[in-house]
């Protein structure tokens, strides 16, 4: 059974990078291109894994791992940050908002989908 992955990414050309090599690898990718859909997405879709764009528009990805690590339903679920913040302060302070694991922009393919592995 293919693992599921809510992308949550408002650049399009990294939504359809993450979402072809997630696919490529089997894994079934939902886009969500504004971070504002993301919390109802996430309830609708179940996914295994989030993969979470830090800086977007009208509501940060830091926001939202908050909200869904305070959510009972959705704080079990791995949230990997990818962001172009790469400082070691962003870091922890991305890590100790909830998220499992941290990527930086611009990505390495093969350690996205290394720890997209690690994560599901």
């Amino acid at each position: 059974m293919a693992k599921k992955v809510l992308v949550v990414e408002d650049n399009e050309l990294n939504l359809k990078l993450f979402c072809d090599l997630l696919r490529a690898h089997d894994h079934a990718a939902e886009p969500v291109r504004d971070g504002r859909e993301a919390v109802a997405r996430a309830r609708e879709f179940a996914p295994d894994l989030i993969i979470m764009d830090i800086q977007m528009p009208y509501v940060t990805g830091y926001e939202l791992i908050l909200e869904l690590k305070a959510d009972d339903a959705l704080r079990a679920i791995p949230v990997m940050a990818v962001t172009a913040y790469a400082g070691r302060e962003d870091e922890e302070r991305i890590r100790a908002a909830g998220a499992e694991a941290y990527v930086s922009k611009p990505i390495s393919l093969a350690k996205f989908m290394e720890t997209v592995g690690a994560l599901v």
